[in-house]
């Protein structure tokens, strides 16, 4: 069982715009021509940030006609926020707040040997590599540049932390970065 944060990010840095818009990655190439369609057969729980959340809710005539579904995962998800949010229809959810160490300890019991993914954002990301729950990041990043926007990943990680242990060239437009989290040195969080 791993905590891997998956995610795709332009070249300078960010997984949206700073208004949260995901437009600019869907030219750059087809999800089931990347590792994705391997990658989500091992997820048994999703973890997403409110922002994402609304994303997905905003978004669901869309996703609705990519997938066929408004929420594309039959996987339990657990969404932090403090907010109350509407429901999609036929999402299996729950919505916490505060710490992570207890969703996390809910998503394990609940996981099996399966995988618990941190679809996103970029600082819920952080805090479980603050709380040394993150084991893995599989970073997908896009031949686009955004200038500003939601940052993949808003803290200092310093060398050895984090160990490459692949890179996948996927078409024209992306490139994929597997690294392992060294539990050893989790240290350097700003």
């Amino acid at each position: 069982m791993k905590t891997q944060y998956f995610t795709a990010t332009s070249l300078d840095g960010f997984i949206a715009t700073e208004n949260d818009s995901l437009d600019w990655l869907f030219p750059l190439g087809d999800l089931n021509d990347s590792s994705y369609p391997e990658f989500i057969s091992d997820v048994g729980a999703l973890v997403m940030g409110s922002a994402t959340y609304e994303w997905m809710v905003r978004n669901a005539e869309k996703v609705a006609t990519e997938t066929g579904f408004a929420w594309p995962y039959t996987q339990p998800a657990w969404i932090f926020s403090s907010r109350k949010l509407p429901i999609i229809e036929g999402a299996n959810i729950r919505f916490v707040n505060g710490d992570v160490h207890h969703a996390h300890a809910e998503m394990r019991a609940a996981v099996g040997t399966k995988n618990i993914w941190i679809v996103g954002g970029g600082d819920l990301a952080g805090q479980f590599y603050d709380a040394g729950l993150l084991d893995e990041l599989i970073i997908q990043v896009g031949s686009a540049t955004l200038g500003k926007g939601k940052p993949l990943f808003p803290r200092r990680v310093l060398s050895p932390v984090l160990r490459l242990v692949s890179v996948h060239q996927m078409g024209a437009g992306m490139a994929e970065l597997r690294y392992e989290v060294h539990k050893g040195g989790v240290s350097g969080a700003a």
